[in-house]
């Protein structure tokens, strides 16, 4: 099989378990670099052309947070593009505990229409 191939399959197979996902919450993972607690949690709003495209999944969302705790970068590392846009606008108004230097980590985004 090609590398082009290979990277196709790949790229469908990440979108098939990404459409299969649970309710609009947002999660920190445990074993990513982040270790600060999150004070303000925004949830992503579910966008329409998803619910009329009764559209599920999750998206990942890298975070880079500054010593003062708000969100310095952040950037889609996966996810359905129709979903992502609204898990990066929230994920960037994330507010964390102040910490001595930057840290890095992933927020997972999950939607379900309601």
């Amino acid at each position: 099989m090609s590398r082009r191939t290979a990277s196709a399959v790949l790229g469908v197979l990440s979108l098939i378990l990404v459409v299969k996902a649970v309710p609009v919450s947002a999660q920190q993972n445990q074993n990513e670099e982040i270790v600060r607690r999150a004070k303000v949690k925004v949830q992503p709003s579910y966008p329409d052309l998803a619910r009329r495209m009764n559209l599920t999944g999750s998206v990942k969302i890298q975070v880079v947070v500054a010593p003062n705790g708000s969100v310095k970068d952040a950037k889609v590392v996966g996810g359905h593009p129709v979903l992502a846009n609204s898990a990066l606008e929230a994920a960037r108004k994330w507010r964390f505990e102040p910490g001595p230097e930057e840290s890095s980590g992933v927020i997972d985004f999950k939607f379900e229409p309601q």
